[in-house]
């Protein structure tokens, strides 16, 4: 119970009573469904690997290596599975270091660097122990390539953070190798902070998605792109790469075309996938907190050259959030090729969508459900995976 109750928190998705319980109802229902793999009306069905984890909140692989997947577990480990086997020994452990499980905090991801075959470099955004503020912390491979280093720590950047609720958390390496920092508005309903709330205001790194290059230079543990957008900007954070956004917990670029797409976790009204081709979300402004989805929450605020969401959805059904997903670009899963799949945490109904600038259609449901869905993932050939925050991870495979 204590495990599921953590999860209808996890996405910070509600901040009415009466949508909690909704959440937790249908959260508590989805549960039951967390045993056998079921197969969809697309011809795709889902095959556990690797067992049960301690809540796990991402999956991913290092570049060029059909072999080995990662799961993150939200509390601090990271486990290697080779061949869809789980290693006896946590790649890396980090449950010292990390925030006590309870909320939206902890391990919340990991990305490999571009060249990790021969660097080693991987990075991990958790939230610190003592207090809760958000870490982006760079890690070696130790000389056996199944563990990591611990000793290799190098913190790259940090954000105090108010609240246990939309930190936010994913660490993606883009098309350009740059790596790509999703965060949070701080918490709390409304965007309660400051004057506008920390979506709109450039001077914190709050509500934002970053853009980073993780080399140092001689005064900075990691170097800001000149191409950013706001780098001559006074007063604007110059590692901000588009800002406007409550809590994009999952987002994600297409590995056919560097498309990116954001599945930003919504209040009481409307969760939304924003949309952008490649290139095209730089400086964008996804318009929290005047907006929540399409619905102009604050008539007095103005959101500058807001960009709206290409899709919406509300809260029937005991939907409550959304957990982005990926572009399939996996061959082997034909029906559902060049469609976006995404989840909602509540219902664990998964769905798929085609997404163009502006628009999408064809949103409909994949006949799949993954109970607590906390996030996609996706391996060095394009296999798309799902991690269920009740304990399980999922491979995409031909029915």
């Amino acid at each position: 119970m204590r495990a599921l109750l953590t999860g209808c928190a996890i996405l910070a998705t509600v901040s009415s009573r009466r949508s909690l319980v909704l959440a937790i109802v249908a959260t508590l229902a989805m549960a039951a469904l967390a045993g056998a793999p079921s197969a969809g009306a697309a011809g795709v069905r889902l095959t556990p690997l690797g067992g049960s984890f301690d809540r796990p909140v991402h999956v991913t692989a290092p570049p060029s290596d059909g072999h080995r997947v990662f799961v993150v577990e939200q509390a601090g480990r990271i486990w290697e599975l080779r061949d869809g086997n789980r290693l006896p020994t946590p790649f890396l452990d980090l449950t010292a270091n990390v925030s006590r499980v309870g909320s939206e905090r902890g391990l919340l991801s990991l990305a490999f660097a571009p060249d990790y075959a021969r660097s080693g470099r991987f990075y991990v955004d958790y939230t610190d122990r003592r207090n809760g503020t958000i870490k982006v912390v760079e890690f070696r491979r130790s000389a056996d390539p199944d563990r990591a280093d611990p000793a290799s720590a190098r913190q790259l950047l940090s954000q105090v953070h108010p609240d246990r609720r939309h930190n936010g958390g994913l660490l993606l390496f883009g098309a350009d190798r740059l790596l790509y920092v999703g965060v949070g508005d701080g918490g709390g309903a409304n965007d309660q902070h400051g004057k506008r709330g920390n979506g709109q205001n450039l001077g914190t790194f709050l509500g934002k998605i970053l853009r980073i290059d993780p080399r140092p230079t001689t005064t900075r543990p990691y170097t800001i792109p000149g191409s950013n957008p706001f780098v001559h900007r006074r007063g604007a954070r110059r590692e901000i790469y588009a800002y406007g956004l409550r809590n994009p917990w999952r987002f994600s670029f297409d590995r056919a075309t560097g498309d990116m797409s954001i599945g930003d976790v919504g209040q009481d009204h409307a969760e939304e996938i924003d949309f952008a081709r490649r290139g095209g979300a730089r400086g964008a402004n996804f318009g929290w907190r005047p907006f929540e989805g399409r619905l102009h929450l604050y008539p007095r605020e103005s959101a500058k050259r807001a960009v709206r969401p290409v899709l919406t959805y509300g809260h029937s059904g005991h939907r409550c959030a959304i957990t982005g997903g990926y572009v399939v670009r996996d061959p082997r899963l034909k029906a559902l090729l060049g469609q976006y799949l995404y989840g909602d945490f509540c219902t664990g109904q998964l769905r798929s969508v085609r997404l163009h600038p502006g628009r999408a259609d064809g949103d409909r449901s994949a006949g799949l459900r993954v109970p607590s869905i906390s996030s996609f993932g996706e391996d060095a050939f394009g296999r798309l995976y799902a991690a269920s925050f009740v304990g399980a991870v999922y491979r995409f495979d031909p029915a």
